[in-house]
């Protein structure tokens, strides 16, 4: 689509906490939503994946689930490889919400090995939702520190190895 339109569709995202948490403005921003996808080319990956983004924002990951697997299905990733990134972290997180956590590890663990980029925290807070949610505490808490640990201005090192040793038990270094 051209940058018109994503320019109004970020603008209706940056307005979305102007909606009160009530099902009256949330089914009226869906509806703004849906106004906006209408005026996308039919077949187009964008429109199931704003779709599944307001669905989702507004306590409703079960509807939100189907419209992610159709913007991926639909070529999102040639579109937006952003948006297809998003769309898997946010799929996993809605997978999660309705009892599909290992779907959603599954998912997310592919996106490991993905380009880096700045949602690759994003989807490690996500997978160590997952994870703990499948009973694999130690290995999201693990997952976790290790990702905050280079963000740390001191004791990274330490904080890697501490964040490994979760589910690799060893000697333990001084911090």
């Amino acid at each position: 689509m051209n940058q018109d339109w994503e320019d109004r569709v970020a603008a209706l995202w940056d307005r979305f906490d102007d909606y009160a948490e009530t099902e009256e403005d949330e089914a009226r921003f869906r509806a703004d939503v849906d106004a906006l996808v209408a005026e996308l080319p039919q077949g187009s990956p964008l429109g199931p994946f704003e779709r599944a983004c307001a669905w989702d924002c507004t306590g409703h990951s079960d509807k939100a689930v189907p419209l992610y697997r159709e913007a991926l299905d639909l070529g999102l990733v040639g579109v937006s490889p952003y948006k297809a990134r998003r769309t898997k972290i946010q799929l996993a997180s809605s997978l999660r919400n309705i009892g599909q956590a290992a779907e959603g590890v599954k998912l997310l663990e592919a996106e490991l090995d993905a380009p880096s980029d700045e949602l690759d925290d994003p989807v490690r807070f996500f997978l160590a939702l997952c994870l703990s949610s499948l009973g694999r505490d130690r290995e999201a808490l693990s997952l976790a520190l290790g990702t905050l640990a280079p963000h740390m201005a001191r004791y990274q090192r330490s904080a890697a190895y501490y964040a490994q040793a979760l589910v690799e038990p060893g000697e333990q270094p001084g911090a």
